[in-house]
């Protein structure tokens, strides 16, 4: 099995939405030692890297893809990137959706590079998530 360029343009729906609460807000911030009160209160909202948790869960369907052969032992996360439309805020109901937007070969290592879409169950666009992992099939 190897990925190619017929790969790209496959997309992965997380399985559930994900309802963003004050609490995870708040514990999120905690983890990352951010104590920003905008991450805090009736009115909180996620700080910038909150995104990647909710992407990761359509992220997990794309790395279980049995067609595309990963493996999560031979997988390095590159670069990420965020875009918003607006803030993610409690009470938002998010769907993500991870796409493959482009997929290359440099010697046994393949590079992949998704898209995640975070939007409200009702299609209103939050924010964008552009991210690149590498992929090694050779055995050591």
């Amino acid at each position: 099995m190897t990925i190619d360029a017929t790969m790209v343009g496959r997309s992965y729906t997380a399985a559930e939405s994900y309802q963003v609460g004050r609490e995870k807000i708040r514990e999120f911030a905690d983890a990352i030692g951010d104590s920003n009160p905008a991450y805090r209160g009736a009115d909180a909202i996620a700080p910038p890297t909150f995104a990647f948790m909710l992407g990761s869960r359509a992220l997990e369907q794309l790395l279980s893809d049995e067609e595309l052969g990963l493996r999560l032992d031979r997988i390095v996360h590159g670069a990420q990137k965020f875009a918003y439309t607006r803030p993610i805020k409690a009470g938002d109901d998010i769907a993500a959706t991870a796409t493959i937007t482009t997929v290359r070969k440099a010697g046994d290592v393949e590079v992949i590079m998704y898209e995640t879409a975070l939007t409200t169950v009702d299609g209103e666009p939050i924010a964008t998530s552009t991210s690149t992992i590498s992929h090694n099939r050779a055995e050591a």
